[in-house]
């Protein structure tokens, strides 16, 4: 019996296979040929945009609502361009702009705080004489030595540092004392019952400014959607005035007695004395000429989430 090829001429399926690769590439070729170094830097300025937009919303309240945003234009889009609906169209068309023109209503706390960052990120510490560094470190190792005796008597404590920004707004709501920081006087205003325990300590150079100052709850969302969403005022106060200023805060859980350091909206938890003595050192007391205290600050908000796990 004769066998019938069923492919009557050799190499023809391969061929056919072959063909849309081959247009694939010469379409990718085009592509390249007429991408300049100007297409480049402008699909990476974009590409740059995003990035900003995305990493300062991260983690936030507003990265929900720009999700639900990003899903109604998409379904929005979908429906128009299968379904023929004049009316519903219509209705797209003219709804559109008016909710990119609410963006900046929506997002306004966000993008107060992302302009703070950038008007933040170009300053310096000014370099300090030896008398004032004598005073900072000894300032420093007053609020070491103090939170770390409030934290094994468990007593709840929060301690701001002002850095660049001033707080003057903050500690008008307070009582204003303008005393020298030692610890026992730290330990005497956190001891418990007393008048000025509640509220924050804040600290300007090596003074005492205010006590019992009322300050700003996060509004970032973090605590929410994370472990620590069961913790109280205090954490919440310290991650809220690290969010509108780059100022140190340091708190003394009343329950625990474990200390954390909030800056930049992020908390970093469980600190031993040693640790916190050398996070203080590295902003306050930057080697070198120039101060890092910028560099710093980001890599230490980029990886205080892998440290808390």
């Amino acid at each position: 019996m004769q066998r019938v090829n069923p492919d009557p001429v050799p190499g023809l399926k391969s061929l056919i296979c072959f063909l849309p690769v081959t247009e694939f590439l010469n379409n990718l070729f085009f592509i390249f040929q007429r991408v300049s170094w100007l297409s480049v830097l402008d699909i990476m300025l974009v590409t740059l945009i995003f990035f900003v937009l995305l990493y300062s919303l991260r983690d936030t309240q507003a990265m929900a609502l720009l999700r639900g945003m990003i899903m109604l234009i998409v379904a929005i889009t979908l429906i128009t361009s299968l379904v023929e609906l004049s009316a519903f169209s219509w209705f797209a068309r003219n709804a559109l702009p008016a909710m990119l023109l609410a963006l900046p209503v929506i997002f306004a706390p966000e993008i107060r705080r992302t302009l703070e960052r950038i008007g933040r990120a170009g300053t310096f510490m000014p370099v300090a004489r030896k008398t004032a560094d004598l005073d900072l470190e000894e300032t420093l190792h007053a609020v070491v030595g103090a939170v770390t005796r409030l934290s094994a008597r468990r007593h709840g404590a929060l301690i701001v540092i002002q850095r660049l920004d001033h707080l003057d707004e903050h500690i008008q709501t307070g009582v204003q004392l303008n005393a020298k920081v030692t610890s026992e006087l730290l330990l005497q205003i956190f001891y418990p019952n007393t008048p000025l325990h509640d509220g924050g300590v804040i600290i300007i150079d090596s003074k005492i400014a205010a006590a019992s100052c009322v300050l700003p709850l996060s509004a970032s969302g973090i605590l929410n959607r994370t472990p620590e969403r069961q913790m109280g005022l205090r954490h919440r106060a310290s991650l809220g005035i690290s969010e509108v200023s780059d100022a140190i805060a340091i708190v003394v859980s009343e329950e625990t007695g474990g200390i954390s350091i909030s800056h930049s909206g992020r908390m970093l938890r469980r600190l031993d004395p040693e640790r916190l003595e050398n996070i203080l050192m590295a902003f306050f007391r930057p080697t070198g000429r120039e101060p890092q205290a910028g560099l710093f600050s980001r890599l230490f908000s980029g990886k205080l989430r892998r440290k808390e796990d």
